[in-house]
């Protein structure tokens, strides 16, 4: 309940401040302002809203893709709205940074952005020549005028999303949340662990670590974290804090004895990249239309995140020798 719940305070501030920009005429003009560079990477003037959401939650970002006339724009919002680092991924941003760039925190925060922004126009120019090819809808819009917001009509706006996600979502986050329980609680044998150490989900991580093992996560702990990751990405640091038996406020320091600087860093492009928390996924489930086309997105963005960390780390190890 909590994790479903704890989104609807999200969305519905967004969906507040997005109502008043549409009934106040302002959202249109936003639209034209930016489809002439949008158009770029293959998409319209009306992608922008989206993945200007995207920075605050992925959910209600995409579901503002509805918003878009061709089936093409639609998908391709979906996929780099992603990009467009969430406000769950602040807490993983800040224990790192400070862990291993406290000289640098703002640097390296404010890099966290961009970096997500320009691998996002890489991706939109890269898709557009492959799986999306063609031209996006030409943009014809009546511009209105400018006029005070309805009261009326921005809260059944923010009622209508706020209940449209917390009944179709709720299933997925429900399901995918007892089943991290479930699998952190009991061993293969079913027996309940005393130590996460021993549980199902270790053995899931060391298995897994295999496949992030070039990226520079070695240990078994940091794949489990990433897997956690999938529910809600600020499980991350509580995952890396139970397997490693520290505290919250202790976690910084040993975070050193799982990773180098160099390993820390492609971490940080990793969890920035690969494939959003599950209500994200559902939401892209229900937008896209189908199950394979949100297990498209899952696997591309994450394969996308995998290259660019792999690229990260092997090229620094080649640098610094």
């Amino acid at each position: 309940m909590g994790a479903v719940l704890g989104f609807v305070p999200i969305i519905v501030t967004l969906f507040f401040f997005l109502s008043i920009l549409e009934d106040s005429g302002y959202m249109a003009r936003v639209a034209f302002v930016m489809d002439k560079p949008l158009r770029k990477i293959g998409l319209s003037g009306r992608s922008f809203v989206p993945m200007l959401m995207g920075f605050g939650c992925t959910v209600p970002a995409v579901m503002a893709t509805r918003t878009l006339t061709s089936e093409r724009d639609k998908k391709m919002t979906i996929l780099l709205t992603p990009f467009m680092s969430c406000s769950a991924k602040l807490p993983v941003y800040a224990l790192f940074t400070a862990a291993f760039f406290p000289k640098y925190q703002a640097a390296v925060m404010i890099g966290r952005y961009a970096i997500g922004i320009l691998l996002g126009i890489l991706s939109g120019l890269v898709i557009s020549k492959t799986a999306f090819r063609g031209a996006s809808v030409p943009l014809v819009m009546e511009l209105p005028n400018y006029r005070f917001p309805s009261p009326k009509t921005v809260l059944l706006l923010m009622w209508d999303k706020a209940k449209d996600f917390t009944q179709r979502a709720f299933t997925v986050i429900f399901l995918a949340t007892v089943s991290v329980w479930f699998l952190q609680s009991f061993d293969i044998r079913l027996n309940i662990v005393a130590n996460s150490a021993d549980s199902m989900l270790a053995t899931i991580g060391r298995g897994v670590s295999i496949v992030f093992a070039p990226l520079g996560f070695t240990d078994w702990r940091i794949s489990t974290g990433l897997i956690t990751g999938f529910v809600a990405k600020e499980a991350v640091v509580s995952t890396l804090a139970v397997l490693t038996g520290a505290s919250v406020a202790e976690l910084g320091l040993t975070l050193h004895t799982l990773f180098a600087p160099l390993a820390a860093f492609s971490f940080l492009v990793f969890t920035l990249l690969y494939t959003p928390c599950v209500a994200a996924v559902s939401t892209v489930r229900r937008e896209w239309g189908s199950l394979p086309g949100a297990l498209f997105a899952m696997l591309y963005q994450t394969g996308f995140a995998w290259i660019v960390a792999f690229g990260i780390y092997q090229t620094g190890r080649l640098l610094t020798g």
